[in-house]
């Protein structure tokens, strides 16, 4: 039995994570016997490598900004669970989490003895939670990021969305998305939905090339970043980008984001043209005010996240090669006449020597390596040691093995004009929100 937000967390983190073979059948199995309560519901589909949640976030304030209630639904969260089920911006409350959890287990439980390949996973229970929740609540549009992938994650099972989105396509999980940017852009291209409009950001030639010859297998229209919309900085230097957009239907001449970094400008041009088509899908004008404002409203912890002003302290979460390299770009473009001292941890099973190598090359970074629990036994917290050791840095390379001590040393030799970053997962950025923000 479930009977409170304890035992709600400890079942579904104690679910097996991935299973061998990926299918989509399991999860229609579970949703039918939950009475398919994803079918009632509209949606917008995000994914990419990066950019996902900032994506997500963007839109459903641009959407919340017109009027609508937005669901969402998010991972991995920064401080609580309850996070990745947003209505509104206000997380599930932990009575309907753990209600709807409860009701969810029996149904695991049936699947378990009545499954070859046991019930679901962690992630296919989460989906399930969110699919009923909104079920009840109803908001006017949810707004669903993808957790890996596209064509077998759980939230695939939609038939119908108003539209999809692919952000970005750069190596990362490439045990389970293959192995070229071509196997990743065709798995993330798997949530296209016939005659349904697909909004896509600027991606590597090779993987346009796949979600092209997608979308022309299923008649989707795409609408590409530098062709069908136009997304320009207008200020340089600008921790908080300037933007300006350009469409056929919507021309934006001057808008400022309140999501820091360079790489926000093309997530904005993405988020701006979903909302766009949600809007006129659900027979709503677009109101140029609104998408200002809700642009201007933004949050999205740990994504280049200022937590302190003098001297300036950001959470990161960058967790893999292409946003270590999208982070280098902003420390080129906003931070090259300050020093930035970089404390950053790294999971075991991500690119971790490429990820310091960019780093590294930085002039003028103070880099100190550090670790941390991670988010279970199965993924620990990488061993940098050999790593730091073959680094070529203009500053000496520091490894504290305990991230706490770590911070606390780099804290004590800040000057105000200095710029400390903590970056490197967004794990390990829930844990330092969690030190600084008790």
């Amino acid at each position: 039995m479930i009977n409170n937000y304890q035992q709600a967390l400890a079942f579904i983190h104690g679910r097996t994570k991935f299973k061998k073979i990926p299918t989509l059948e399991r999860m229609r199995v579970f949703l039918k016997k939950l009475g398919n309560p994803q079918d009632q519901l509209r949606y917008l589909h995000v994914t990419g490598t990066n950019g996902k949640g900032s994506v997500v976030a963007m839109t459903r304030e641009i959407l919340l900004a017109h009027g609508l209630s937005v669901g969402t639904f998010t991972s991995p969260f920064i401080t609580r669970f309850n996070e990745r089920i947003e209505l509104d911006g206000r997380p599930i409350s932990d009575d309907d989490l753990v209600r709807i959890t409860s009701r969810v287990a029996t149904v695991v439980d049936l699947l378990d003895q009545q499954l070859p390949s046991g019930g679901p996973t962690e992630f296919e229970i989460d989906t399930a939670i969110m699919f009923c929740y909104f079920a009840e609540v109803h908001p006017d549009v949810v707004i669903l990021e993808v957790g890996i992938g596209g064509t077998y994650d759980s939230t695939n099972v939609i038939a119908d969305p108003l539209a999809t989105a692919i952000t970005s396509v750069g190596y990362d999980h490439m045990k389970y998305l293959g192995p070229t940017l071509a196997d990743i852009a065709r798995q993330k291209a798997g949530i296209m939905k016939s005659g349904r409009p697909m909004v896509v950001g600027k991606l590597p030639v090779t993987a346009m090339a796949v979600v092209e010859q997608a979308a022309d297998d299923h008649q989707v229209p795409l609408l590409c970043a530098g062709v069908d919309f136009v997304v320009n900085s207008l200020q340089d230097g600008a921790l908080f980008p300037v933007i300006s957009y350009q469409s056929d239907e919507l021309v934006l001449p001057k808008v400022t984001l309140s999501l820091a970094g360079d790489y926000q400008v093309g997530n904005a041009g993405v988020a701006i043209t979903l909302a766009r088509l949600a809007l006129t899908a659900l027979g709503l004008p677009v109101d140029k005010r609104s998408v200002a404002q809700g642009l201007a409203a933004t949050h999205w912890p740990g994504r280049m996240e200022l937590v302190n002003s003098s001297p300036t302290v950001i959470l990161d979460g960058a967790h893999n090669l292409p946003g270590i390299q999208a982070l280098c770009q902003t420390i080129r473009d906003d931070f090259a006449d300050r020093d930035v001292y970089l404390l950053v941890a790294i999971l075991a099973d991500k690119q971790y020597e490429a990820m310091l190598g960019e780093l590294a090359a930085l002039p003028n970074v103070h880099l100190t390596a550090t670790r941390f629990a991670g988010p279970g036994k199965q993924r620990p917290s990488a061993d940098l040691t050999a790593t730091l050791a073959q680094l070529r840095t203009r500053y000496p390379v520091q490894e504290v093995a305990d991230w706490q001590t770590a911070f606390a040393g780099i804290a004590h030799q800040l000057s105000a004009d200095d710029v400390l970053i903590i970056t490197g997962s967004l794990y390990f950025i829930s844990d330092v929100r969690h030190l600084m923000m008790d």
